[in-house]
Formats: C-alpha cells, structure tokens, sequence
C-alpha cells in the first residue's frame, strides 16, 4: 500500500547532509563574488595582491574544507569537485588542475597502500599481529600502547604513509579479536584514530619519517644560510614526538576509554592462532624481502642526501612503485587485488594535492600567510612563535604540510629577527605541528588509512582534534619555553 506522507517509504530525508552541502556553497560563492580584497603587506613593506584567481582557491577551499568535514558526499567526490570548481571557473587550466590527480606523492600513498594489502594476503599481518597480542597481553590499555608504541618506532625507519599502510591491517586483525564484529566501539575508534596520531607524533623524529623534513631543512638552509643534520634533527625532535605519543595514549584512554578493560583468553587465543599460521612461507619471504629492501634503500639515499652534499637520492616514489610491481611479477598479487584498492582515499589525496598547489600557484597561501603573521609582528617573541606553530597546524589539515611549511617560513624569518628570534626555534616548531594534522583526514595519509576502517565518521575525527590540537600546541609551547633551552637550541637572537 502507498505510503501518503509524499516520502518513499525506507527513505528519509537527510536535512544535515543538505544543510552542510549548502553551507559549503554559500561559503564558496560568498567568497567566488565577493569585491576584490585588500592586498597583504610583509614587514618590509611589499605587497601582496590577491589576484580573482586566488580568491576563487578560497573560494573552493571553503567549500572542500566544509564538505570533507562533514562528508556530505564521499570524501573523494569532494576531491573532484575540486578539480571541476578550478576549471570551470578559470581559476587553474584544466592540465594543471587534474594533473594534480596524479602526483608523485598521490601514487606513493597507492604503492603504500599496495604494501599494506601484500601484508595482509600473505598472512604477515596475523603473525605479526598474533605475535605483539601475546607480548602485550589482554588488557586493552596495554594493546592501545603496544600499537601506539610500534607505529612510533616505525615512522623512525620509513615514511609515516607507509606505516599507517602496514600497521592498519594489523589493527583489523587485532579487533577482529575484541568480539564486536564490524560495530563501531570507543576501543576501535580509539585504534584507528590513535594510529593515525601517533603515526604523525613519530614521523617528525628523523627525516625517514616523512619528506616534509628535508624539504623544510633545505628551504632553511637556502634562507638562513646554516646547515640542519640529519642527527641534529632527530636529537631535538626524539623528546617532542615521543612525549606527544605517550600524551596521545593518555589522550584516548581518558576520552575513548574502552568498553572492556581485558580481553580474557586473548594471549592463549594469539598464541594458538599463530601456531595454526603453521611455518613461514615462500610469498611471506618474498614479500618481507621486497618490502625490506625498498625501506632500506629509501632510509639510505635519505642519509646520503643529508650527509652528502650534492647528493641526489633516486625518487622515493619510483622506489616503492618497483616494490608494486615486483608483487605482481612475483605473483604475490593478482589484477583481482587492485579491486580491493581503496580509490575513494586515495581520490582524497589526489584532490588534497590539488587544492594545496591551486592555493600556491594563485598565491592565495601566501597571501593568507602574510596577513596571518604580520598580525604579531610586534607580539612578544613567545606569542609569535606559537603563532606560526598554530598557522601551520591549521594550513597542514587541508593542504600538503610541506606547502603549509614553505609559505609560513619565508615570513616568518623576515619577521623573526626584528623580535630576537633565531630561525631554528622557528623551523623545529614548525616541524612539530606541520608533522600532526588531527582534524581533516586530507591533513595526512594516516588519517584517511585510518578513515577506512568505518570505526568514526570524520566529523568525529575532527571533534576529537580539536582537543588533541590543543595537547600539540601545549607541548610546542613547552618544546619553545622549557625542554629545547635546556637541550641547548638557540632561541633568541643577538639582542633579543
């Protein structure tokens, strides 16, 4: 019998849905139509004009910003739209716009995830699985650490993308244990988005974890005309990353606290499970070995660099693409694994890539960079640290970090000596926050590898990264006021 209400019957209509989707395009055609807006001036005096072009990258950063966070379509839809906004209204041409689809950095994150789905075919990722299960034992608290724990130590020895990409389908496998089936729970939500933290906390130790190191190294280099080592990094950042992760543990046990404080008969469980694994096999070997080896090569080139002056490392992403190819050579993988391919994160990434250069290449990042920090050019020298600190945390969840970092640095150190601040404080602070966007899952690949579990929705992302952001800012201000002093980081200049 038909329904008379006028709605079809099972559906409903879903008024927050379209209030954010209408939210996002008020927001963008506010901005697309607004008058021109008032030029930036750098402490020197120059100025910065915006051009139509970059208002319209506001204008669709707005719009992307709103309907990633409350994913009012699918997150990788958002990321087209991207690329079809900048078209159709002249802001980037097409063969810029969509080129971005396929950066180097979109198909390192489809060669990590690649890796993630080799470990779990083979069988590696329940015996490894099984084997930290029955270390760590059955108390949920102590499996929280455990993979907090291993997922930091990672990230020392190779990028942070790639970890997430291997260490996620271990905490499938871990969860599979806890007995809940696919609902979501705290102690998953806390899993998957304690990865994804944790992760980022990790990467900025050394300069294995992630690129955006080295790049902001080189660009300080060139700026300030002073070398930053490969040792020296990791021994001014090993304290930060490692307190956030600890912090990050405490964190999620206070607010994702888990439903049961034990899983009982979890330990003999790991332990029985992996003695039916039964031995090693051959595709395991190969798969250790192909992954071992492009890890090896990615860690040694990035020492070279570092080490070597003039030194020009193969590119990482071609590295691990080998590693992609031999999986299929090898026959550990088949053309029916790339349907198990998660396109919808990595369309994310792909669109993240595409908004952060359309706000680089119109001049909009730096245009927003300057009026940000020209606001605490006459602030005491604490406040405009943190405030560089807090423009890039903000800038790194919705474009690459390194852009966030390469628009913030170059004012940030024409400002910095008229208020006695030395540049490394500067560049170390960056680093801390640039390397941990807890509110977007465009902010980093962790977070979207994370995403993909449907433990948390990514309004729920971005609620519990809000406080998680504030811990950050916190211990960038302790790193700032305390523990670097103390380690002995310049941070005042001559006269300051």
């Amino acid at each position: 019998m038909a329904s008379n209400t006028g709605v079809v019957p099972g559906n409903t209509f879903d008024w927050k849905k379209h209030l954010y989707m209408g939210i996002g395009v008020f927001l963008f055609i506010l901005v697309q139509y607004s008058p021109m807006w008032p030029d930036a001036v750098d402490p020197l005096g120059k100025h910065f004009a915006l051009s139509p072009q970059g208002k319209g990258a506001i204008a669709v950063f707005l719009l992307a910003g709103t309907w990633w966070v409350f994913e009012v379509v699918p997150i990788g839809i958002t990321s087209l739209a991207i690329g079809v906004l900048q078209v159709l209204y002249l802001i980037r041409p097409a063969d810029k716009a969509f080129k971005d689809f396929m950066d180097p950095s979109v198909l390192f994150i489809y060669g990590s995830i690649i890796i993630g789905l080799v470990f779990t075919k083979t069988g590696l990722t329940r015996r490894i699985a099984y084997k930290m299960l029955a270390i760590v034992g059955e108390k949920t608290s102590m499996i929280y650490l455990g993979c907090f724990v291993l997922t930091a130590a990672l990230t020392h020895i190779m990028a942070h993308t790639a970890v997430a990409a291997t260490i996620y389908p271990l905490l499938v496998a871990i969860y599979g244990m806890y007995d809940e089936g696919d609902k979501q729970t705290k102690f998953g939500k806390g899993l998957f988005i304690g990865m994804a933290y944790v992760a980022g906390a990790g990467s900025i130790i050394t300069l294995l974890g992630a690129a955006r190191g080295a790049v902001a190294i080189g660009f300080f280099s060139s700026i300030m005309h002073k070398n930053i080592g490969f040792f020296e990094l990791t021994y001014y950042m090993a304290p930060i990353g490692w307190l956030m992760t600890f912090l990050l543990w405490g964190y999620f046990m206070v607010v994702l606290k888990p439903e049961k404080k034990t899983i009982p008969g979890l330990r003999e469980r790991a332990k029985r499970l992996n003695i039916e694994l039964g031995g090693i096999t051959v595709k395991e070997v190969v798969a250790a070995l192909i992954v071992g080896t492009a890890i090896l090569v990615l860690g040694a080139t990035a020492i070279m660099k570092s080490a070597i002056p003039g030194f020009v490392p193969p590119n990482k992403t071609a590295v691990l693409l080998i590693s992609t190819i031999l999986f299929f050579i090898t026959g550990i993988l088949d053309i029916n694994d790339l349907e198990e391919v998660p396109w919808n994160i990595i369309l994310l990434f792909a669109g993240a890539m595409s908004i952060g250069f359309c706000l680089w290449d119109t001049g909009a990042a730096e245009w927003m960079a300057i009026n940000w920090l020209t606001l605490f050019k006459e602030a005491n020298w604490f406040v405009f640290i943190l405030s560089i600190a807090f423009f890039v945390m903000i800038m790194t969840n919705f474009i690459m970090n390194v852009a966030a970092i390469a628009i913030s640095l170059p004012v940030a150190l024409v400002i910095a000596p008229y208020l006695g601040v030395a540049g490394e404080v500067i560049l170390f602070s960056s680093l801390i926050v640039a390397g941990m966007p807890f509110l977007l899952l465009v902010g980093a690949a962790p977070n979207a590898i994370a995403y993909d579990s449907k433990q948390f929705t990514p309004g729920e992302f971005f609620m519990y990264g809000i406080p998680a952001s504030i811990i950050l800012m916190l211990v960038t201000g302790l790193a700032v006021k305390v523990i670097w002093p103390l380690m002995g980081m310049p941070i005042l200049s001559a006269g300051g």
